[in-house]
């Protein structure tokens, strides 16, 4: 690294007070980024899910009139690694064609485009998924798109007590509720294996 690098990586020469508050606002980061990291996985799981109606509504008329959408990948990338043979019935079950249809809560009506990798071996492939409409794809693609979702944090304004007892502070960092962001529903309303446990 050259000079002329060094100097656009290096901090700026301020005035005393100047860093005072540069080096306080620093500490206040650090300090907000370690509270984002110690949230731990319970507390974000144990937040609510987002209650949001299904978009798609057809009849089974509609949907009769309109299954005969099967998916194929648009790319495929071949996987340098061997195929693990143990996993071959899991994968029989995961590569399975199941009739779904797709939504984008945040994008609605947007097709959803997405690789998948779900075992070494079997390559990559990248999908386009029309939503809001039936469609037959693999167990694992719909499984996949059912998985995208984020948890929402919100700041609580209670007042807190830090842990090495240095002072009191505000503003909390805590989950607020789990969003869907793309979702896959089965289009038959019969309980079946169709995405696990997950009430299908």
């Amino acid at each position: 690294m050259d000079e002329v690098e060094k100097s656009h990586l290096s901090k700026p020469n301020v005035g005393k007070q100047a860093q005072k508050h540069l080096d306080e606002a620093e500490k206040k980061f650090d300090k907000y980024n370690e509270e984002l990291k110690s949230l731990s996985h319970d507390i974000v799981r144990s937040a609510p899910l987002k209650e949001e109606e299904a978009q798609t509504k057809l009849s089974s008329r509609e949907v009769a009139k309109n299954n005969d959408l099967y998916l194929k990948p648009d790319k495929t990338m071949p996987d340098m690694q061997k195929f693990n043979e143990i996993f071959q019935k899991e994968w029989e079950f995961q590569s399975e064609y199941v009739n779904f249809i797709a939504e984008h809560k945040e994008l609605i009506g947007e097709t959803i485009e997405m690789w998948t990798h779900p075992f070494g071996g079997k390559g990559a492939c990248f999908w386009k998924v029309p939503t809001n409409k039936p469609v037959w794809g693999p167990r694992y693609l719909a499984e996949q798109i059912k998985k995208r979702r984020y948890v929402r944090f919100k700041t609580d304004e209670r007042r807190h007590t830090s842990s090495d007892g240095t002072g009191t502070f505000y503003g909390a960092m805590v989950a607020e509720t789990v969003v869907q962001r793309m979702d896959a529903n089965p289009v038959s309303s019969h309980k079946s294996v169709f995405m696990g446990s997950g009430g299908f």
